[in-house]
């Protein structure tokens, strides 16, 4: 479950990655990424919460991306 949790969560760095490279992010959605990151987050509240070791791993690498990823669309936007 770990490893699946963390590949999961691969989707915010392939995106974050993209927009470095081309540095573009003219397509990418801000809300959309923000909702992410208020997802991720909550989730990751949750397992800490519940001392949840797979939650909080799975959505601390979830948290970090999303953050690449509104930053990336700061500088590049």
């Amino acid at each position: 479950m770990m490893a699946m949790g963390v590949i999961g969560q691969l989707l915010f760095y392939v995106q974050g990655v993209k927009i470095f490279v081309t540095r573009s992010a003219n397509d990418v959605s801000m809300l959309g990424f923000l909702l992410g990151l208020i997802s991720v987050s909550s989730w990751l509240i949750y397992g800490l919460l519940i001392k949840n070791k797979v939650l909080v791993i799975a959505n601390i690498f979830a948290v970090i991306g999303a953050l690449l990823v509104i930053v990336g669309i700061l500088i590049h936007g």
